[in-house]
């Protein structure tokens, strides 16, 4: 079956089941009622909720063969707690344990072993890094499901995806299982990807390095959703918690990327008493976010909130009055983990209340602008963002495609080659986000504008921004780098790539292993 983005979906695929094509942004309706956990009762006699060790609590819950787990990616590449788990599981000698991450990193590289094992046979999560270059190779007999942050909390909430077991990182915890993420020696911040699977899961539990006297306050997730609490030595290394990415950048090439991309929000004429704003972490981002609070202090624009992972930056915006309001999903850096426990209008929100197109209203369909980067992106404005030059699914979908659906506007800002690869391409090698949600691309060359916005293409030749077209930027491209050698790839997919409504954008085929 071809999909609305020109992508051949077979009907069903081993391991995933029976498919739904993609049909287009906003065209895949749901019915029915949402999931919902079992019934439990918890009465005064129980007064603690503390277990010994991760053994004996895989134990308390009963765990079995091909039951399904989840983790939240809060402690980023410093999370020790999903190897220290899944190496009880495999002590206890159960297989065939379905993984339910909300991301994997580098870190996560040795739960290779496991599934060559057999402890591990399946993951429905994003993954980033050495594990998926893995997996591309052939190690999982089943593919890996890629879900944006919003899809999925959408595929719990909606029952297309159950878990079994949530194992929840708390930061700090009381012995009655009330949590929060911004106290102890592994703060992390915002709890928000865990909140689903907390509410979701058939039960849960609480594994922390800090347990604090009952109640802890403040409070994230409360003890009514926690049914164990384990302490262990460490959650992690709180070196790796924090992204890392966090710094502007200095190289003037992408700066003038950044300026470009900031004064076409100002041409948009959205940037004005009330706007809205995310970006992420990368350089490039927080140059555009710098270069957007300049001109808002310097027009004295109010704004009203800052959305998504949170910054320093960011942090800086709201104490300096250009946005009333931050939402935050997940914390990049040790100063937003400071102020969500100290500032009452940084706020800590679920992944569902991001960004899960299957409830009442999400906030990303509040956001005026969305800065994004790309792997790659075609002359359909089609972006990639999870498979490299040579095809290896090396990274997750994150808020992507939710933000992008979202959004007034969203710009795609990078250089047009990094290295000697160009990211303006004939043809995506893997769709994450679909053109018609993106309305710009800019790099160091112009800006390119999608031709289903000639409203934006108006402002921005009125406002004199360097204009170019996609076409433009390819043969730029091209003539620099030449045209990409083809992929020999294999007939396994070892990837599924929902979109955020739960059906399939595209699939992703495995590599030849080389080594």
């Amino acid at each position: 079956m071809r999909n609305a983005v020109g992508r051949e979906i077979p009907e069903e695929i081993k391991g995933y089941g029976k498919t739904i094509p993609f049909k287009g942004v906003g065209k895949h309706i749901p019915s029915g009622r949402k999931a919902s956990p079992p019934k439990k009762a918890t009465y005064p006699t129980r007064t603690s909720k503390v277990v010994k060790s991760l053994e004996d609590v895989i134990k308390a819950v009963e765990l079995k063969d091909g039951m399904s787990i989840s983790f939240h990616h809060h402690l980023r590449n410093g999370d020790r707690v999903v190897l220290q788990v899944v190496e009880a599981i495999d002590k206890l000698g159960i297989k065939d344990i379905t993984l339910v991450p909300t991301a994997l990193f580098p870190t996560h590289r040795e739960l290779e072993k496991y599934i060559r094992k057999g402890t591990i046979s399946r993951i429905y999560g994003n993954i980033n890094g050495p594990l998926g270059r893995a997996i591309s190779k052939g190690v999982m007999e089943y593919p890996v499901v890629f879900r944006s942050h919003g899809g999925r909390a959408r595929a719990i909430e909606d029952g297309d995806l159950h878990i079994d077991v949530a194992f929840i990182a708390a930061p700090a915890a009381d012995h009655y299982g009330n949590l929060n993420g911004v106290m102890g020696p592994s703060s992390c911040g915002s709890l928000g990807y865990a909140f689903t699977d907390a509410m979701f899961a058939d039960q849960v539990v609480a594994i922390t390095d800090n347990l604090v006297d009952f109640p802890l306050t403040p409070i994230s997730i409360p003890q009514i959703y926690v049914d164990y609490v384990v302490e262990v030595e460490h959650l992690g290394d709180p070196k790796g918690i924090v992204s890392g990415t966090t710094r502007i950048t200095r190289d003037p090439m992408r700066l003038k990327i950044a300026k470009n991309a900031a004064d076409l929000i100002e041409a948009s004429g959205l940037l004005k008493d009330g706007f809205s704003f995310q970006t992420g972490a990368g350089g490039i981002s927080l140059a555009v976010a710098r270069f957007v609070r300049e001109k808002m202090i310097e027009k004295k624009i109010k704004g009203s909130f800052g959305l998504g992972g949170i910054t320093s930056y960011f942090v800086k915006m709201l104490e300096d009055g250009v946005f009333k309001t931050l939402f935050d999903v997940q914390c990049f850096d040790l100063e937003a983990v400071r102020s969500l426990l100290r500032n009452n209008e940084h706020v800590e929100i679920s992944a569902s209340f991001y960004a899960n197109p299957h409830n009442a209203g999400c906030l990303v369909n509040k956001l005026d602008c969305v800065i994004l980067g790309a792997t790659e992106i075609d002359p359909s404005f089609n972006v990639n963002v999870n498979t490299e030059v040579d095809g290896a699914l090396t990274h997750g979908t994150g808020g992507h495609s939710d933000t992008a659906a979202g959004s007034k506007l969203t710009i795609i800002v990078s250089p047009l080659i990094r290295g000697r690869i160009p990211t303006v391409v004939e043809k995506v090698l893997t769709v994450t986000t679909p053109g018609e949600t993106i309305d710009a691309f800019v790099c160091e060359y112009g800006v390119a504008i999608n031709p289903k916005r000639q409203d934006l293409l108006n402002r921005a030749k009125e406002a004199k921004l360097p204009i170019v077209s996609i076409e433009e930027l390819l043969d730029k491209a091209i003539k620099l780098v030449g045209k990409p050698e083809p992929l020999r790839l294999k007939d396994q997919i070892i990837g599924v790539i929902e979109y955020r409504d739960g059906t399939v954008i595209d699939v992703v085929y495995g590599i030849e292993d080389e080594s």
